[in-house]
């Protein structure tokens, strides 16, 4: 699981897959793995996944790279990398 702790918060790597029935964040090795159910057009699968993430940590979520890209980079803004490590594995 690649996670980053910083002064803001943590930044967690995830691969998304979009078009799929149902949204689901597991943990497949040592990567974090997000079903999307929107598609990939006009920000909708960022936009749910800003919105879903800031629920699973209770926390604000930002995108900060990987806008276009299935491989995205998101800050848990206040939380610790153990708190995101633990809320995960809770899943």
């Amino acid at each position: 699981m690649k996670l980053i702790e910083t002064k803001d918060g943590t930044i967690i790597e995830v691969y998304v897959k979009p078009n799929q029935p149902e949204f689901s964040v597991t943990i497949e090795g040592d990567e974090v793995i997000i079903q999307s159910t929107e598609e990939p057009a006009k920000g909708k699968v960022n936009k749910e996944l800003v919105k879903q993430l800031s629920r699973v940590f209770h926390s604000q979520v930002e995108l900060v790279s990987g806008f276009a890209s299935r491989q995205k980079r998101f800050l848990v803004k206040g939380v610790t990398e153990n708190e995101v490590e633990r809320q995960l594995r809770d899943k």
